[in-house]
């Protein structure tokens, strides 16, 4: 009888533990379901990345080049103050440099956007991977 009081004990530590590396190998599992997942959204991301680049590169020499033809028109029009069809010409111009350059910008902020996207993903996926491999320390220390 006193042998079955003892082994009750022994029995529920044992029980206790394999629920508790249950629980934990499915922690880690899922710590390593989301890095990946992660790691693939950040590929994702960095393959854009080239693309957005030249995106607001070429904007921003669009917006330059709207800017100097304005610059033009507006010379020619302060040259003949009166002339109509320099004063729409201007007016024309103004608009497109106007347009070019909030095209410039969002395509800037669109980069920074893509930017700060991907350093998040990159320290969602440190803070997990320490997380991991606190997991990982755990099951090697409990290993004989």
């Amino acid at each position: 009888m006193q042998k079955v009081w003892l082994l009750i004990p022994i029995g529920l530590l044992c029980f206790y533990m394999s629920i508790s590396a249950q629980n934990v190998n499915t922690d880690s599992l899922s710590l390593v379901t989301k890095i990946s997942e992660d790691q693939l959204k950040l590929e994702k991301l960095q393959s854009q990345l080239e693309r957005k680049t030249k995106n607001k590169q070429e904007a921003a020499a669009e917006a330059q080049r709207s800017a100097n033809k304005n610059s033009k028109a507006a010379d020619k029009l302060s040259a003949n103050p009166d002339s109509k069809k320099l004063a729409r010409k201007a007016n024309k111009k103004a608009s497109e440099a106007r347009r070019d350059a909030r095209d410039a910008r969002k395509e800037s902020d669109r980069l920074d956007k893509l930017h700060k996207d991907i350093q998040g993903l990159k320290n969602k996926i440190a803070e997990n991977q320490v997380k991991l491999n606190k997991y990982v320390q755990q099951g090697r220390a409990g290993r004989p």
